[in-house]
């Protein structure tokens, strides 16, 4: 099998410090690379504002993660998601051949919007 190109956004509960935020992404980032995936950017949005409330919650940490994988890996990684109490809401995205383009100017800073 080859590896495909997927982005994960996921929320922690704002009830943890910010150590512990970061040792949630870690341990995210660990079960990613552990499993044989390659990250590609991890991209920490901070404390944002959320749209409606979560478990009475009206705050959370955003966290994105760019990453190539094995298709059969996403059930796992979405498994341990809903495993960690902390974890608010999680989605997980395959990125198709646009997504990517954009992705890639992005990371590389050659992205120029278009004037309109």
């Amino acid at each position: 099998m080859s590896l495909r190109n997927y982005e994960t956004t996921f929320i922690v509960t704002p009830t943890l410090s910010d150590e512990e935020v970061k040792s949630v992404v870690e341990k995210f980032k660990k079960i990613l690379t552990d499993n044989g995936s390659e990250i590609l950017l991890v991209d920490n949005w901070g404390l944002k504002k959320l749209a409606y409330s979560i478990e009475g919650k009206n705050s959370g940490f955003y966290t994105v993660i760019e990453f190539k994988s094995e298709p059969t890996f996403i059930k796992t990684l979405d498994t341990e998601f809903r495993r960690d109490e902390r974890i608010m809401r999680q989605i997980i995205i395959a990125l198709d051949k646009h997504a990517i383009v954009y992705n890639e100017k992005k990371r590389n800073k050659s992205f120029q919007p278009t004037q309109s």
